[in-house]
């Protein structure tokens, strides 16, 4: 079935993001800036990619990214 297997790819790219973000999380606990950087870069592009095959809506991609960021800033 076509739906089943859409369902699945986009449930994929959610749980990519998901994941990303989790690894942005621990790198801003770990503290390494250049890890947290990469962890950023590499969210911002999952989102990117997630929203333009259409698996999440532009807006909730732009909350996630803004949220990112604010969790990126922390640097504890």
């Amino acid at each position: 079935m076509i739906t089943a297997r859409e369902r699945q790819e986009n449930l994929r790219f959610v749980s990519a993001v998901k994941t990303a973000f989790r690894r942005l999380e621990d790198s801003v606990k770990g503290g390494d800036s250049s890890a947290i950087e990469t962890a950023h870069k590499s969210l911002v592009s999952r989102i990117d990619k997630a929203v333009k095959s259409g698996a999440l809506h532009r807006n909730s991609g732009s909350r996630k990214k803004s949220r990112a960021a604010r969790v990126r800033s922390r640097l504890s």
